[in-house]
């Protein structure tokens, strides 16, 4: 292929597209470069059907050290190994904005890999990564019924910023990715210091009309060089099984599916009884079929689609839901704190039967997390939410150990959300962990991780901002994408059959963080805003039921938690309380058992589990910090005795010069006949020189 480039301007920058030159084995290939950032993006699908019942999309997101200029910091390993938090989020956000463009009968394993080339330390290769992928599949022979395009928000001084860079982001308000179709959103990922609702929704709306630019300039490039796309054999039903399941299940699975007051296992039994008597029916049926089994298997996916044509029916002309309640109606909560001996703060909550047990953690500074990726220099995490779904949490047996993709986006969604609410380290310098266990799942777990860590937080004492609290909303729409019902915290069959799952986050003034996805091309901004504010109603309830069991954060921290307390040195002295090699700060250490963690501007943070090592330690690095002022008395000890005079130390690690003619009022002719090694001495000081040199006297004052 000849090499061809295309550009556009896009927020201000120009974005160049390059084809040809890269790659040319896969399906399709797109060099994307966004200022100086580069992303090369492949997207490939085997020429075979794989045996599976879902469409085998996987998207992959590689982050590449070289593409900043930089090698792995780690010791031992220099090449990239497993992808980094961050690099998992960004390949789930692309991800979760091409995924519903894609016939979903499609068996053909659809791989997209986008990999960062260059990185100019100013512009987030996520977006031109998502623009890529798009494009990527849009000139292939990939079925895809695309193009989609993404675009980042942020607001400043309250002015929107379209693709705001690294720095502007600190500076934001809120840090929102919308992406999705022509017509469309289908996708946001956002974090926000405590907004309102309606400017979350102006900030996606305006998005939404952003990306519409790089929506033509895709379409454009495709109709120039795209490939004529793949005739796949894709999977479809037999009309006449179709019409034999929903004969014989339609009145079975309303009575399965509309019974409130069954639990959830009781629920899934109900409707697994129904499946397991359909089959036998389909063996009845078609006895005589030499595919029997494949009609069996058939039948079984038929069978959850008409699960999905049922409760869409119902609520959309009823506003009937499988548990009875109305769509705005919240399942049962209760919260409770201190569910936990020995830790340093608890916190459980319930939202129906969905559980989240969070556990809070308090430490020195000196435990931080360090992070390094591509993007990121060497640097500090100071607070940290972990969430843990083990298979039981589900009724299920599975694997334990290191978490999934799922449970890294979903802490991170979390975590996202509490930060805004989280004390600055100046009022509050510990590293704080929060892990959430989640004990039960029947709809949104990483929403009942953000109410379960507040609990935490105010039960171990963190002094939060405000109680965050979040849930998920789902949506119901007509085949004409025209009639729709929102729902307010969506469990199984909305859940699993829904068209959207939007969890929202945040306290009662504004968001905090946010996601969508969706199942169908996509949702307008009006059905975004509504759905805020229908969420907003649900939020404040949350946060109600939270409030009976702890309002605010309590006074003082748990027993078991150590203490942290400051102090600040001159900068200058940073080398005298470290000593020569760490000799003075370790000494520190071992005669109080307190850890020590010292900053740049010279904030001293010492941490201990007694009041007894905390009160010793401040007084020794007070001693070594000691800035002496003229006039300033000590009872000092002699460690150096010349012809001239003595030295006497005056603090550990500080001393100071006693002049022979400065030990006494009367003449001295040795220094020995009066002072030896060891000696115990009352000094002044009676002057400190341009160099820091302390001159003392052992005359009385007159």
């Amino acid at each position: 292929m000849e090499i061809k480039t295309y550009t556009t301007e896009f927020a201000g920058k120009q974005l160049m597209v390059e084809l040809g030159r890269l790659g040319g084995q896969a399906n399709g290939v797109a060099r994307i470069q966004y200022g100086e950032t580069t992303v090369m993006v492949n997207a490939t699908m085997s020429a075979h059907l794989k045996s599976v019942d879902y469409m085998p999309l996987s998207v992959e997101y590689e982050e590449k050290y070289y593409a900043a200029g930089k090698i792995k910091g780690s010791k031992w390993i220099k090449r990239e190994t497993r992808p980094s938090e961050e690099a998992i989020l960004s390949g789930r956000l692309i991800d979760r904005s091409i995924r519903p463009r894609f016939n979903h009968n499609v068996r053909n394993e659809i791989q997209v890999v986008a990999t960062v080339l260059s990185f100019d330390g100013i512009n987030d290769p996520d977006i031109p990564a998502l623009f890529g992928a798009s494009l990527a599949l849009m000139i292939s022979d990939i079925p895809f019924d695309g193009p989609i395009a993404g675009v980042r928000m942020g607001r400043i001084g309250g002015k929107l910023v379209i693709n705001p860079t690294y720095k502007e982001r600190i500076e934001s308000d809120f840090d929102i990715v919308v992406a999705g179709t022509s017509k469309k959103i289908n996708m946001i990922e956002a974090g926000a210091k405590i907004v309102p609702e309606q400017d979350m929704a102006q900030a996606i709306s305006a998005g939404f009309e952003a990306f519409q630019g790089l929506i033509e300039f895709q379409k454009k490039i495709a109709s120039e060089v795209g490939k004529k796309k793949k005739e796949l054999t894709v999977f479809t039903h037999d009309e006449a099984l179709i019409s034999v399941v929903r004969a014989f299940s339609e009145s079975k699975l309303e009575k399965a599916l509309y019974a409130p007051g069954k639990t959830k296992s009781e629920f899934y039994e109900g409707i697994g009884q129904v499946k397991d008597e359909l089959k036998a029916y389909i063996k009845e049926q078609y006895a005589d079929n030499p595919e029997l089994s494949k009609k069996i298997d058939e039948a079984g996916t038929i069978f959850e689609d008409e699960i999905d044509r049922i409760v869409h029916r119902n609520i959309l002309e009823e506003e009937k839901r499988p548990d009875g309640r109305k769509t705005d109606e919240l399942r049962a909560l209760s919260a409770e704190v201190s569910i936990l001996p020995q830790t340093h703060g608890s916190g459980l909550f319930n939202r129906g039967t969905t559980q989240a047990l969070s556990i809070l953690t308090l430490a020195a500074p000196g435990l931080e997390q360090w992070l390094e990726t591509m993007e990121i220099e060497l640097t500090k995490k100071r607070f940290m939410h972990h969430y843990v779904f083990p298979p039981y949490s589900v009724g299920e047996t599975g694997r334990l150990g290191s978490p999934g993709r799922r449970e890294i986006g979903h802490g991170a969604l979390a975590e996202r959300s509490l930060e805004p609410i989280i004390p600055n380290k100046d009022e509050f310098p510990y590293t704080i962990r929060v892990v959430s266990e989640i004990l039960s799942s029947n709809g949104s777990s990483s929403m009942a991780s953000v109410c379960g860590s507040s609990l935490a937080l105010m039960d171990g004492g963190v002094p939060i901002k405000s109680p965050a609290a979040g849930i998920a909303m789902g949506l119901m729409l007509d085949s004409k994408g025209e009639k729709y019902k929102i729902l307010t915290d969506i469990q199984g069959p909305e859940d699993h059959h829904g068209d959207m799952d939007l969890k929202v986050a945040g306290t009662k003034d504004g968001v905090t963080g946010m996601q969508m996805d969706v199942k169908v091309e996509g949702i307008s901004p009006q059905i975004v805003a509504e759905t805020l504010t229908q969420a907003r109603k649900a939020r404040l309830e949350i946060l109600a039921a939270m409030a009976k069991a702890i309002e605010t954060s309590r006074k003082d921290l748990s027993p078991h938690a150590p203490r942290v307390q400051t102090i600040k040195i001159n900068p200058a002295k940073i080398g005298a309380l470290i000593g020569p090699g760490g000799k003075m700060i370790n000494e520190i250490i071992e005669k109080t058992g307190a850890q020590i963690d010292i900053d740049d501007d010279g904030s001293v943070f010492v941490t201990s589990q007694t009041q007894e090592g905390m009160d010793m330690a401040m007084k020794l690095i007070k001693e070594v910090t000691y800035e002496p002022k003229p006039g300033d008395e000590f009872d000092g000890t002699v460690v150096s005795i010349r012809d001239f005079g003595a030295f006497v130390e005056i603090a550990p690690g500080k001393d100071g010069m006693v002049h022979i003619s400065e030990i006494s009022n009367e003449r001295i002719n040795k220094v020995t006949d009066v002072l030896k090694l060891g000696q115990k001495v009352k000094v002044m000081v009676k002057a400190i020189d341009d160099s820091g040199k302390i001159s003392l006297t052992m005359k009385p004052k007159r």
